[in-house]
């Protein structure tokens, strides 16, 4: 449990319909906004600063999940204070007191940028905490939240892949409206990654793209977000599972300067129901197609 200004709070939730229709697991890994009373303590962030993190609202977008039939992970805890999207040992030995354990990977370039299993910093770059760390409140994040969390999100998948023969992980995040343009400056809507065709088959992808598309937006795939650890932990479409990222740029729904949903976060939220009912349709299809043909 979280120990926040609002009492004892669940580290993550799965929301789970009664009977599971589809065979997709919906997760939402950086949303969580329950900030722990002792993090915010050792922080020298504002509470606004702070937040700067969060994958606003994405929760909220998705929140409908169970009732197409499908479970929805959630976390509650902030990425600001343990990233479940990172390896589960990705530390910078600059944060601590204590040497770092040999496990440890402090070389990633997500380390080097400030953003491991720990960050050190948030989104617009600004160090977190005003002094060093002990190591075993770092290791106490990640053996009673990280692990757990995975568990369960494993368990998700398995039991989606025994179930229907076939499991796909939609893996849910937002992107501040300042992401990196692209040539021409072309800021996309959506980003969906697949780890450069490692992490789902094509037609998997093929299907987000297409039904975004279709809702009007503006789709790019892997560039410039192609997928963190999540996708590569879990995407093994030779196994059928697939992981699909899913960014969606925060200028579409939220105000990101007052950290609220935006006047357009309800017609969001629809084009998500719609997205969702496409996708699962598509899947539905593609798998009974392939089952008959075996």
């Amino acid at each position: 449990m979280l120990e926040t200004s609002a009492g004892p709070c669940p580290a993550f939730e799965v929301r789970a319909p009664t009977l599971q229709k589809v065979p997709i697991v919906f997760c939402s890994p950086h949303s969580g906004r329950a900030y722990p009373l002792s993090f915010l303590a050792a922080s020298r962030l504002s509470a606004e600063a702070i937040r700067r993190s969060e994958d606003l609202f994405v929760d909220l977008l998705f929140d409908f999940v169970p009732s197409i039939g499908a479970p929805l992970q959630i976390a509650r805890f902030p990425r600001a204070f343990l990233d479940v999207n990172r390896e589960p040992y990705e530390l910078d030995s600059r944060m601590f007191r204590d040497p770092l354990p040999p496990f440890v990977n402090s070389t990633s370039v997500r380390v080097a940028g400030g953003l491991g299993t720990i960050p050190r910093i948030v989104a617009e770059r600004e160090e977190i905490y005003r002094g060093k760390l002990a190591l075993d409140e770092a290791l106490g994040r990640i053996e009673q939240i990280y692990k757990p969390f995975h568990e369960s999100l494993e368990h998700l998948v398995r039991v989606t892949r025994e179930r229907f023969g076939v499991a796909v992980l939609l893996d849910c995040h937002s992107m501040p409206s300042t992401v990196r343009a692209m040539p021409g400056g072309r800021r996309p809507d959506f980003v969906v990654g697949d780890r450069f065709g490692t992490s789902a088959s094509d037609a998997v992808v093929g299907y987000a793209i297409r039904a975004l598309a279709m809702l009007g937006y503006d789709v790019t795939r892997n560039k410039p977000y192609a997928g963190g650890y999540i996708t590569e932990r879990y995407g093994r479409p030779a196994a059928g599972v697939h992981v699909v990222q899913i960014e969606i740029n925060r200028h579409l729904y939220a105000d990101e300067r007052r950290f609220e949903p935006g006047r357009n976060f309800s017609a969001v939220k629809h084009d998500m129901m719609r997205f969702a009912a496409s996708f699962a349709a598509a899947i539905g299809d593609e798998f009974q197609q392939l089952a008959a043909a075996e």
